[in-house]
């Protein structure tokens, strides 16, 4: 008996001796709220794939200046089985002051090793923090301050060979159509949300391929691809110092087995555990990699599920099946990511039963083309039957690319600022996204961000966040009001083919004076408007002439 528990020493030793955290470096010097702190870990373990936390698994577990417990997942960097590998952990401190940490090394789902204490201190910083959901107008960062979406689809750099019918030559234009020059010239005109794809030829990281369509992205025999890894890199840099927010769209990933994956259809990629437990380390990689990003504003599992779900199919692919993986999928993803980042997906036009109800699903969205004049009843529509905020990912005049957009450009333009307003007077936190980026950059319309900045800026300002929708009729043009704080925004948009003339009539007690200002948003001018009669039943702005299909906008501020 006695010798039986020597024995049981010795190989408890060894497993521990062999399985270990060896070495912790934090490689930050001066930690600070809200930006990202660097750890490499020193282990020894063994793995046939790092990458899979079947195999083994690092996490950082933390305990916050406030007494919170977080669990940040860590990711191997470099080293062979059985020997000393890296591993890094990046952090982002939402509070100031004194962290204390440990390491926990898990092997083939069984606790190993916990390292030792460490601590940190961080200080504080002017920087916002996270975005989070409110209500339905306005997002919110950690400090209080509150988010509206200006925003655009720049869902992916130029192709080596595009598809397009008639701007294949555009679109292959690497030396403009890529994220530094897009990102850079989007946030210099009031730009401040955009929405981008990890898809087999932009962001790659985990597609094998011998042909990615893309210069950028180098195949690799690794796990994820480094040349991938390192774009997404640079371009969460890159947005930090635009004061950019993404909502990146994930995608399945490189699921199939012909891209490196497990499975051979979506059918089985919904519902096989092994298909499931391969995403969930997706995501674990995901979070561990680049969560630390105040950036990230949200991920969005899929682009338009419905199309996945149908896509010329007899026999449709299961909605419970669908409806099951995003709800086992966003209550994963929010187990493992300390920051609480924002979780969506998308539909295009087809709503799946019970998708719109996945509780881990913070935002539902969906994308409306040919149709833009009914933004503001569908997200009036959505929000109330299921008490979520609701975004427009996408919208746009025209959806099929097939056809020759120069061939009515002029309603491509107007419909694109159209959708734009008809979000900023919704309850949305995200105006709606236009498609077609190359498109209407090359015919100079991402200058017009400028002037929807600005009003959505003193929207902010005057509410600090609080938005009250406010009756408005101005003859057959659609109109739209809305009050934040004490003052009042009007929105007019000529749908005819002739002038408009007529009174503006607000649905609003009108018991002060105010100064009226009309705005041009594509020159952003003001002129003060005179003609106004107040009454203790409303407000009327007399005489307004719009242009047939223009747009003007009113700010009342009281005196």
């Amino acid at each position: 008996m006695r010798k039986r528990y020597f024995l049981f020493l010795i190989l408890f030793f060894c497993l521990k001796s062999f399985a270990q955290v060896k070495d912790v470096k934090m490689l930050t010097t001066h930690p600070e709220q809200y930006n990202r702190v660097d750890v490499d870990i020193e282990l020894i373990a063994k793995w046939k794939n790092p990458f899979l936390q079947e195999d083994v698994t690092l996490d950082m577990i933390i305990s916050t200046p406030s007494g919170k417990s977080l669990l940040l997942p860590c990711y191997y960097e470099s080293g062979e089985s059985g020997k000393v590998s890296l591993w890094k952990a990046r952090f982002a401190p939402q509070e100031n002051g004194l962290y204390e940490y440990r390491f926990k090394l898990t092997q083939g789902g069984k606790k190993s090793t916990t390292s030792k204490a460490y601590t940190f201190e961080s200080k504080v910083s002017d920087k916002p923090g996270f975005l989070h959901t409110k209500d339905n107008w306005v997002l919110q960062f950690d400090n209080g301050k509150p988010f509206r979406g200006v925003a655009e689809n720049i869902c992916w750099e130029s192709r080596d060979n595009d598809d397009s019918r008639y701007f294949k030559e555009l679109h292959e234009r690497a030396d403009i159509y890529n994220y530094n020059y897009m990102l850079t010239d989007f946030a210099k005109n009031g730009g401040n949300f955009y929405r981008t794809w990890i898809c087999s030829w932009n962001l790659p990281f985990d597609y094998k391929k011998e042909d990615y369509n893309n210069s950028r992205y180098t195949p690799s025999d690794e796990f994820y691809n480094p040349s991938a890894i390192a774009r997404i890199d640079d371009l969460i840099k890159l947005s930090e110092s635009l004061n950019l927010y993404i909502m990146l769209t994930l995608g399945p990933g490189g699921f199939n087995v012909r891209e490196g994956g497990l499975v051979n259809s979506y059918d089985e990629f919904f519902v096989e555990p092994k298909a499931k437990q391969r995403y969930k380390n997706r995501l674990r990689y995901l979070v561990a990699r680049w969560g630390y990003s105040t950036s990230i504003a949200m991920w969005e599992f899929f682009n338009e599920i419905d199309n996945v779900q149908h896509n010329g199919r007899e026999f449709p692919i299961k909605s419970k099946d669908i409806v099951d993986w995003h709800t086992e999928m966003s209550k994963y993803l929010k187990e493992i990511d300390p920051y609480g980042h924002i979780v969506t997906t998308s539909i295009s036009h087809r709503d799946i039963e019970g998708l719109n109800s996945v509780p881990d699903i913070d935002i539902n969205q969906k994308h409306i083309y040919n149709k833009t004049v009914i933004i503001p009843d569908e997200i009036e529509k959505y929000t109330q039957e299921f008490g979520k905020p609701y975004i427009i990912g996408e919208f746009g005049f025209e959806w099929d690319w097939s056809k020759n957009f120069n061939d009515f450009a002029d309603g491509m333009d107007i419909d694109f600022k159209r959708g734009l307003w008809y979000g900023m007077f919704s309850p949305t936190p995200v105006l709606p996204m236009s498609w077609w980026w190359e498109f209407f950059d090359n015919r100079w319309m991402t200058t017009y961000f400028r002037g929807v900045r600005e009003i959505n800026d003193k929207m902010l300002a005057a509410g600090n966040g609080s938005f009250e929708k406010v009756e408005v009729k101005a003859g057959n043009s659609h109109a739209f009001g809305v009050k934040c704080g004490n003052e009042i925004f009007i929105y007019l948009f000529n749908p005819e083919k002739s002038v408009l003339i007529s009174d503006v009539i607000i649905n609003e007690k009108g018991n002060k004076s105010y100064k009226v200002q009309c705005y041009e948003p594509a020159s952003m001018l003001y002129r003060n408007i005179e003609n106004i009669s107040v009454s203790s039943t409303g407000i009327t702005l007399k005489g307004i002439t719009l242009g047939s299909q223009k747009e003007i906008l009113y700010h009342l501020k009281p005196l």
